[in-house]
């Protein structure tokens, strides 16, 4: 099959180029008009599957709760945001609960169903700080043992590819020591450490950070914190929720010009995505409803922000449209930035020859006209 643009991603700039697409992987790349084509996007703008690494779900599934068929239909689903590969993320629970999640999204990986590609779990919490627990279940914070996470990791036969934790109470680093000589990238999150404890966990291993601002200590011109942390390790991936409410478009600018290269866009987004203003569901023990605005919250208490319902194409579209961020800058968070962070980026995060053909076509919009996962046309 060929498909052609006269704007294609690649190399960084925008070609006019037709893209031939053999057994799921990208044969070749020519000329505009070279050849005969299956399909002309004409002035769409082709670009690389994106990956999201932190969600939680949508539409009723929860990747903690579990069910099979819920993930799967997320699965399909998510190729209409552009979505080509993802983490299905996990929220702190009882032990039980994690090892059971875990255990069913590997199944449903080794199934290979239709749609976006699962390329990892993962893992946040409930290795965490009550204090800056956000929207996670205080009941079920407990305090991590490289024993207990070797249990989880047999259960998923080590798709878990990221945990997010609290460094301050990983005694000596002892946990983070072994996710980084084991591959599992370790990301700050959930935090109250200080900034001289975050960098000794870089030292020790850590690689990087979770949803930057939310859930850690701020930054101060006398208290660096956990986002200063952020800022001053520009080789450290960093995360950032994107849609406008998790932090100000100011702050998304600032995060961009600081973490360029090592920038990663995530949805976090909940069970609750999908639905309409004003749904309430059950997130961990937790009800959460929808705002007006599509942010969702814990309705008791503090009612605090919780996850988001955003989708990913609607993301890129606040980055560059709102945020005034670089459209290089912003899509390369969303495609070849998590394909590095997550060690894939030998077959995946660009167009290019003998990548896998996970490919998104882009109204000017930005909504998604079509997406191909591994060459397979998806909507």
């Amino acid at each position: 099959m060929i498909i052609q643009s006269k704007r294609c991603y690649i190399a960084s700039c925008f070609l006019e180029a037709q893209i031939e697409i053999v057994d799921g992987k990208i044969a070749g790349i020519y000329k505009y008009g070279e050849k005969p084509v299956d399909k002309d996007f004409g002035e769409r703008r082709i670009v690389p599957g994106f990956i999201d690494v932190h969600t939680h779900g949508y539409h009723g599934y929860d990747a903690t709760a579990g069910g099979k068929d819920g993930l799967k239909a997320w699965l399909k689903d998510l190729p209409k945001e552009g979505v080509c590969g993802v983490c299905p993320t996990t929220l702190t629970q009882a032990h039980d609960t994690l090892k059971h999640a875990v255990t069913e999204i590997n199944e449903v990986k080794k199934e290979n169903p239709a749609g976006a590609e699962i390329v990892g779990i993962h893992f946040e919490g409930p290795y965490l700080d009550v204090k800056y627990k956000g929207a996670q279940p205080e009941q079920y914070i407990v305090k991590g043992t490289v024993e207990e996470f070797k249990e989880y990791q047999d259960a998923c036969e080590n798709l878990i590819k990221i945990i997010t934790l609290a460094p301050e109470h990983d005694d000596n680093f002892e946990l983070t020591k072994y996710c980084a000589k084991t591959g599992v990238n370790v990301s700050l999150g959930h935090t109250d450490a200080t900034f001289d404890t975050a960098m000794l966990a870089i030292a020790n291993g850590a690689r990087g950070f979770t949803h930057t601002y939310n859930g850690m200590t701020p930054f101060s011109h006398r208290e660096n914190g956990v986002v200063g942390a952020s800022f001053r390790c520009h080789g450290m991936y960093s995360e950032a929720i994107c849609d406008g409410n998790h932090s100000t478009l100011t702050s998304l600018n600032v995060f961009f010009r600081e973490k360029k290269d090592y920038a990663l866009m995530v949805t976090d987004s909940l069970m609750c995505k999908g639905y309409p203003v004003g749904s309430v569901f059950d997130f961990g023990g937790q009800d959460v409803e929808i705002y007006p605005d599509g942010s969702a919250h814990i309705t008791t208490g503090k009612k605090q922000l919780a996850g988001s319902t955003l989708k990913f194409n609607d993301g890129l579209k606040i980055l560059v449209e709102k945020a005034l961020v670089p459209f290089e800058d912003a899509i390369n968070a969303m495609s070849i930035n998590p394909a590095k962070y997550l060690k894939l980026d030998d077959h995946k995060g660009r167009i290019e020859y003998n990548y896998d053909a996970d490919i998104v076509v882009l109204n000017d919009d930005y909504s998604v006209e079509q997406t191909y996962c591994k060459g397979i046309a998806q909507i």
